[in-house]
């Protein structure tokens, strides 16, 4: 029988990605998280792992002996790297380096940074593969080098592993093309020194073939919906306590006001609020102007200013989020997108730490006048909660925000589990050619 690929696993939070490693057939000998509450979910649910507290940049040299320890000789299989991604920008790159031209020293996000430590960890272990798992932005974010330069963060990682016989390739990933009922597009970069990887990278098959499409040809299968993912649970209603909640564990929403509730529950569905026309039964107006976008003279997208938040025809107050100013109702200001229903026959939209807001982007619930349950947010996810436990080895309180905190921060380990599973293949293969 094969041993298990091992694995390390960088700024892992709750294990989310681990469940994809695991199942892809490889374990998690050593970890590294700074955050107490998301490492007391990871060893819960991951005790044969050694788990490093602390921030990367000290606890470095520790992860590398942990892991050469635990290795005993074995050569470690992969690195995979979640570095935290509020600091990366779509316009960062361009932004930053105008700055460095014209001589002015912009301010970096610490939090890019963390790439310089994860290298020293790769450069001192030299896995078979590493796999970083970012937001598509990463491709544009800039990072000062240890010698002080300003360089593309991938270029850094490149620049530091191709002399010790890394090649590399990266790519942005719609996990819904991998029969995940949610629209969520990360970049995945693998590097490897690894040939069989290599031969795979040069050819561009390192990637898994897609599964789904919302278009699907004969090999492919359409996308996995909402209605399909959760569609058979509990009703739920967020407008009294009694209707907000059910026997299934996690599966309970928080109450909306009662001017909330007036805009949600006459938002149709794969609709937004901002656009709801006239309830007055002796009204009924629906021609209203909708909301939406202008470009300013500058070039940049504002929400328009002049949608009515009162009918035309009869002045009643139109179900749309709204602000009281000086006695006045004001529409609120905010993205075209917030207080808008998912589509259910579509994945959902990509699930953030805001999930259980009803202004977040596209997170209220098809029909139902809520938002997701975190029930419903694990399956959409798909965290099989038979074996995924939210329970903190601490004792600790695993409290909503830190769910959502968890899930929002992680990619669909169903998805990621594919994309393991084909890379790991390869390596494997290669494992079982030396040994022979």
């Amino acid at each position: 029988m094969t041993e298990s690929l091992t694995a390390v696993s960088l700024f892992c939070s709750g294990g989310i990605g681990d469940i994809a490693l695991h199942a892809a057939g490889a374990q998690t000998i050593v970890a590294n998280e700074i955050l107490s509450e998301r490492a007391a979910l990871f060893e819960t649910n991951f005790p044969a792992a050694t788990l490093i507290k602390g921030d990367i940049w000290k606890v470095r040299d520790q992860i590398v002996s942990t892991t050469t320890d635990r290795l005993n000789g074995r050569e470690l299989d992969i690195v995979f790297a979640t570095p935290p991604c509020q600091g990366m920008s779509k316009n960062g790159r361009g932004k930053l380096l105008q700055g460095v031209r014209a001589g002015l020293k912009p301010e970096l996000d610490v939090r890019n940074q963390l790439v310089l430590p994860m290298l020293d960890v790769v450069v001192a272990l030299l896995p078979k593969v590493l796999v970083v798992e970012n937001v598509p932005e990463m491709e544009q974010t800039i990072v000062r080098s240890a010698d002080g330069r300003y360089i593309g963060l991938l270029e850094l990682i490149e620049e530091t592993l191709a002399p010790l016989g890394y090649l590399g390739r990266s790519a942005v990933v719609e996990f819904a093309d991998y029969g995940v009922p949610q629209r969520r597009q990360r970049l995945i970069t693998l590097f490897s020194r690894v040939l069989n990887v290599q031969a795979a990278l040069l050819a561009n098959r390192w990637l898994p073939e897609p599964s789904h499409a919302r278009r699907p040809s004969l090999l492919e299968k359409p996308w996995i919906t909402v209605e399909q993912t959760i569609g058979h649970l509990p009703a739920l209603d967020a407008g009294k306590p009694e209707t907000a909640v059910s026997d299934i564990p996690l599966h309970r929403v928080p109450l909306l006001d009662e001017s909330k509730y007036f805009w949600v529950s006459n938002t149709p569905p794969g609709g937004g609020a901002f656009d709801n026309q006239c309830v007055n039964p002796e009204c009924g107006y629906d021609g209203n102007p909708t909301h939406g976008n202008l470009r300013s003279k500058e070039g940049i997208n504002q929400a328009s200013k002049t949608t009515p938040v009162r009918c035309g025809k009869c002045g009643t107050l139109l179900p749309r989020p709204w602000v009281v100013r000086g006695g006045e109702h004001r529409l609120m200001s905010g993205f075209t997108s917030a207080y808008k229903r998912m589509r259910g026959d579509l994945p959902a939209s990509a699930l953030t730490r805001n999930l259980s807001y009803a202004c977040s982007d596209q997170k209220l619930h098809p029909t139902q006048h809520r938002v997701l349950s975190l029930h419903e947010a694990c399956l959409i996810h798909t965290i099989d909660q038979d074996h995924y436990v939210w329970r903190r080895s601490d004792g600790g309180r695993v409290s909503d925000k830190l769910i959502r905190e968890v899930i929002g921060e992680s990619i669909p380990p169903l998805g990621l589990e594919v994309i393991f599973s084909h890379i790991l293949r390869v390596v494997q293969m290669d494992t079982m050619r030396a040994a022979a």
